[in-house]
């Protein structure tokens, strides 16, 4: 029987791996990655929908750097590579998550809105009992530094897939939906988007576990 949550199909065997990590006797973060449009916020929120309030998600994007300082570095056009994130930042917000576990503190983390294309810093609140935190993003298991330092924060890290054809069309619509023509969103696609996935996809045999899409079914892979 499959589980729908945010009107797609999860394998309950899924939702039963996380609830595992959930009733740790510590906080736990789980990691998901996966390639640029592969599905991993839409994979994150239906977990938080199916499990409520002993999960809250802080998405890797919140450590983009500001456009203005991508345009005084001259990487605007790359924005979304690797070097286009302050991975330590990141890193020393996921050891204070760690810490924080069932104390007092409430800690704040940033958020990425796409809307404006730019990062707010503590717009996400993770409250002290919270004993699941989710965090998706692109580059979770690239072995050049200091991304391992990132992967030593996760407890478990999920390789989320999908076929290549849909999730570059998922990229071209998102692009166009916030404000690039479709010949610049396609073009962001070919140059950007492309690259990276190869340097995620390169690394998928790491996870821990691997999802892959089904129609609109995430199940574990090889099932």
């Amino acid at each position: 029987m499959e589980t729908r949550v945010l009107s797609i199909d999860i394998d309950p065997r899924i939702l039963y791996a996380a609830k595992r990590l959930i009733d740790s006797p510590r906080r736990q973060i789980l990691g998901i990655v996966g390639a640029p449009g592969s599905g991993k916020s839409t994979l994150s929120e239906a977990l938080h929908s199916a499990l409520g309030e002993q999960v809250q998600i802080v998405p890797m994007d919140g450590y983009h750097l500001s456009n203005r300082q991508l345009a005084a570095l001259g990487r605007a056009r790359h924005k979304g590579a690797p070097d286009t994130f302050d991975a330590l930042g990141y890193r020393d917000l996921l050891e204070r998550l760690r810490h924080a576990w069932d104390s007092r503190e409430i800690v704040y983390a940033p958020g990425f809105y796409r809307e404006i294309e730019e990062p707010i810093a503590a717009s996400i609140a993770v409250a002290p009992k919270t004993p699941l935190v989710i965090t998706e993003g692109n580059y979770l298991l690239l072995q050049d530094e200091p991304w391992p330092r990132v992967r030593e924060t996760l407890d478990e890290v999920w390789f989320l897939d999908v076929d290549r054809e849909l999730r570059e069309a998922r990229l071209v619509a998102r692009h166009m939906q916030f404000g690039r023509s479709e010949t610049e969103a396609r073009e962001w696609v070919r140059t950007t988007d492309g690259p990276n996935a190869e340097r995620i996809e390169a690394v998928a045999a790491n996870a821990d576990r691997h999802l892959r899409w089904s129609g609109t079914s995430i199940r574990f892979e090889n099932d």
